[in-house]
C-alpha cells in the first residue's frame, strides 16, 4: 500500500500562514488593532513583508484570518471541555469557570486581543461572518437534544460572552471559585 503523496510546498505555506495569524494576535495583545499593519506583523512574525501580503493581501484579509483561527481555536478548546465533562458525568460547572478565569487571568492579553477583533466586526461588515464562526462552528458541534433552534446554547454563549467581557474590565480577574456559582445558574435549567 502506498502512502498519499504530501506536498511540502502546502504544508509550508499552511504553517507560515499560521506563523503570521499567530503574530497578527500577538501584535493586537501589545498594540491593538490599530497596530496591525502588514509591515508589524511581519516584524513579529520574522517573516518578509511580501510574506504577509502573500497569504493576507489587504489587512482585513488578516484581521478576518486572525478572527477565524481565533474562532475556531476557541470553539474547539470549549468543544473538548464540554467532551470531558460529559465523560465524567458532569454538566461543566466546575470546568466552564476555570476554562474563564484562566481566560480572564493568564491568558487575558489574549481574550482582550480576540474581543477587539470581535467588536472590530461590529464596525466592518465585512469581518462579521468571521466573527460570528465561533458561534456557528461551537453551536454545531455542541447542540443539545431538544435544543435545535439552538436558542438554549446560544443563551448559554451570550451568558459566557457577558462574563467575560464583565471580567476582562475588572481590576482583579475573578478566580474560578467566584465564577462557580455564577456559571451554576447559567446551566441551572440543563437536565
Amino acid at each position: 500500500m502506498t502512502r498519499p503523496r504530501v506536498d511540502g510546498r502546502k504544508a509550508r505555506g499552511e504553517r507560515r500562514r499560521a506563523e503570521i495569524v499567530e503574530a497578527t494576535l500577538r501584535v493586537i495583545e501589545r498594540d491593538g488593532v490599530a497596530g496591525v499593519t502588514h509591515r508589524t506583523v511581519a516584524a513579529e512574525a520574522g517573516v518578509p513583508t511580501t510574506s504577509t501580503t502573500y497569504h493576507f493581501a489587504t489587512l482585513d484579509d488578516l484581521l478576518s484570518g486572525a478572527l477565524v483561527w481565533s474562532a475556531e481555536q476557541c470553539a474547539s478548546e470549549v468543544y473538548w471541555m464540554i467532551d470531558r465533562a460529559r465523560t465524567k458525568g458532569s454538566r461543566g460547572v466546575n470546568e466552564l469557570a476555570e476554562l474563564l478565569a484562566d481566560w480572564l487571568g493568564p491568558r487575558r492579553r489574549r481574550a482582550i486581543a480576540e474581543y477587539e477583533l470581535y467588536l472590530l466586526a461590529a464596525r466592518r461588515p465585512e469581518l462579521r461572518p468571521a466573527a460570528r464562526r465561533w458561534l456557528d462552528v461551537l453551536t454545531s458541534m455542541v447542540r443539545q437534544p431538544g435544543d435545535e433552534s439552538g436558542v438554549q446554547l446560544r443563551t448559554y454563549l451570550a451568558g459566557v460572552d457577558g462574563l467575560l467581557m464583565q471580567g476582562l474590565i475588572d481590576d482583579e480577574p475573578p478566580t474560578a471559585e467566584q465564577l462557580r456559582p455564577v456559571v451554576r445558574f447559567m446551566f441551572r435549567d440543563l437536565g
